[in-house]
């Protein structure tokens, strides 16, 4: 792979990161129902999609070192 691949693959995963965090929380907040289940799941759902933030970032760095 060529460094401007990883370049535009580190900048992805960034704004993916972003992306991870906007969505856990619309999640939370679109699927909340009435029901305490349906609010738990909900609130799992949406921690689930914002754990993956962590690991974008993660990834964005590691390909921003392999072009530089």
């Amino acid at each position: 792979m060529n460094q401007n691949k990883f370049k535009q693959l580190s900048g992805l995963c960034f704004i993916m990161g972003f992306g991870s965090i906007i969505g856990s929380i619309a999640i939370w907040m679109l699927t909340k129902g009435t029901s305490v289940e349906e609010i738990a799941h909900a609130e799992r759902f949406g921690i689930f999609v914002g754990l993956w933030a962590p690991t974008f970032f993660v990834l964005s760095g590691r390909l921003r070192e392999m072009y530089n």
